[in-house]
């Protein structure tokens, strides 16, 4: 019963025109007529639960529009971070999905379904062998989550890849229910590198996800703009060169998705008390390095 629930749960991302209804909700989310943005605003915090205690500005009628609540930012001080430079760090608010060991090439999706670092990576099998035997950690943010995605780990930007694909919803039912998700959906490929090691955040776009940021680039996959992969590259130093401490913005979903993290392999060990399904925040620790390999 529970393999038929998740395959009904599939339908709506099965049968949508995917990318007519992001491009929808996209023009949706940015209208600032009065009477819809605080209607749109109104039925998320009504039909979620959204939490206004740690944003930086609690007044919900106060945003010009949707989106702008959506991609709210948080008060000062209300993600502290755990450990030191020697601990990674949960990205965002969200729930932990899957995380452990990628062995040799693949990565856990959810019971019963795998998929590879290569076809995660958009096909980059030399950068996907830098993660070979490592670890991984996945964290979906839901529509009542702070949706900021910030750095696990102090690193600098070594490329930056936008992956063309789907929008299935990336909810539990579909990641259950549909093979390779997130290697079929559209995604941005952020590579560091840091002290320990190369670090790969990747933002997983979704069913009705309709733009992903970065803070060194802006909107990335603007409506229309969808149709093939491409990549940039950034210097380690000077001019072009994209440097992010533990725990700065990195960028943001514009409506909820999935970010998993991928680690090297050596020396890293899980944080105690972690299991799939838990709920994370920001800044919480995910695990850590000995410090004597920093």
């Amino acid at each position: 019963m529970s393999w038929l629930t998740d395959q009904l749960a599939c339908l709506p991302s099965r049968l949508l025109p995917q990318q007519a209804a992001s491009r929808l909700v996209y023009q949706l989310a940015r209208s600032r007529r009065p009477w819809l943005k605080q209607a749109l605003i109104n039925g998320l915090i009504r039909a979620c639960g959204v939490d206004l205690s740690d944003a930086a500005e609690p007044d919900p009628r106060v945003y010009p529009d949707f989106v702008s609540f959506f991609t709210r930012a948080l008060r000062d001080g209300a993600r502290p971070l755990a450990g030191d430079e020697h601990t990674l760090v949960s990205p965002a608010d969200g729930t932990l999905s899957a995380f452990g060991s990628i062995a040799g090439d693949t990565l856990l999706q959810a019971k019963g379904r795998t998929f590879t670092a290569a076809e995660l990576l958009g096909g980059d099998f030399a950068l996907a062998d830098e993660f070979t035997d490592g670890s991984f950690a996945t964290v979906y943010l839901a529509p009542r989550d702070y949706h900021r995605v910030h750095m696990p780990l102090t690193g600098t930007l070594r490329s930056m890849t936008h992956v063309p694909g789907r929008l299935f919803s990336v909810q539990g039912a579909t990641a259950r229910g549909i093979d390779r998700l997130y290697a079929r959906n559209e995604r941005l490929v952020c590579v560091f590198d840091t002290v320990h090691g190369p670090l790969a955040v990747v933002l997983v776009g979704a069913l009705l996800v309709s733009s992903i940021s970065t803070v060194w680039a802006g909107e990335v996959n603007p409506p229309g703009a969808r149709a093939a992969l491409w990549r940039r590259t950034y210097p380690a130093a000077g001019e072009g060169s994209v440097h992010l401490a533990r725990g700065a913005e990195l960028g943001h979903f514009a409506m909820g998705s999935t970010v998993i993290l991928l680690l090297p392999p050596g020396g890293f060990a899980w944080a105690d008390g972690l299991y799939g399904g838990i709920r994370l925040r920001c800044g919480q620790a995910l695990g850590r390095w000995p410090a004597r390999n920093g």
